[in-house]
């Protein structure tokens, strides 16, 4: 299976607000940069946003990592929490709709085709493809 590297980041101004997302695939030697921006939205939004983006781009079934800095991506793989969603008939913990359930339902499928691991990196720190990643997140807000 093929080998491909993601990096992700969403960004809001306000919360809601405009927002956007950024993402870097790598592959071998080949580095594409995309992004997306919303005029109503929150961050959570576009950090999931930016994960789909990227993973509708690959063309066949891959070996995928995936590094953000968002918490509420990488734990509902990490800890399960899209499973017990699905299960609870897409009720969170509290018993309340699940946010964002289309984007989750739509991440879930995009999963299911590829093998995915979610790796957490430290936001804003010294890791170069997060911070560009926050550099398209920001400029797609801008250019909204």
């Amino acid at each position: 299976m093929e080998e491909v590297t993601i990096y992700t980041d969403g960004a809001c101004s306000g919360n809601p607000g405009p927002g956007g997302w950024g993402a870097i695939l790598m592959y071998k030697e080949n580095k594409k940069e995309i992004s997306g921006g919303k005029k109503d939205t929150t961050n959570n939004e576009m950090e999931v946003t930016a994960v789909i983006e990227a993973l509708k781009l690959l063309k066949f079934p891959c070996d995928v990592k995936v590094y953000s800095d968002s918490a509420y991506v990488v734990n509902c793989f990490k800890q399960g929490w899209i499973y017990n969603w699905q299960k609870n008939g897409w009720k969170n913990a509290q018993k309340e709709p699940v946010k964002n359930r289309e984007l989750w339902e739509e991440l879930y499928s995009l999963v299911k085709t590829h093998k995915v691991e979610f790796i957490k990196v430290k936001g804003h720190s010294d890791n170069e493809y997060n911070n560009r990643c926050d550099e398209l997140a920001r400029k797609a807000i801008k250019e909204l």
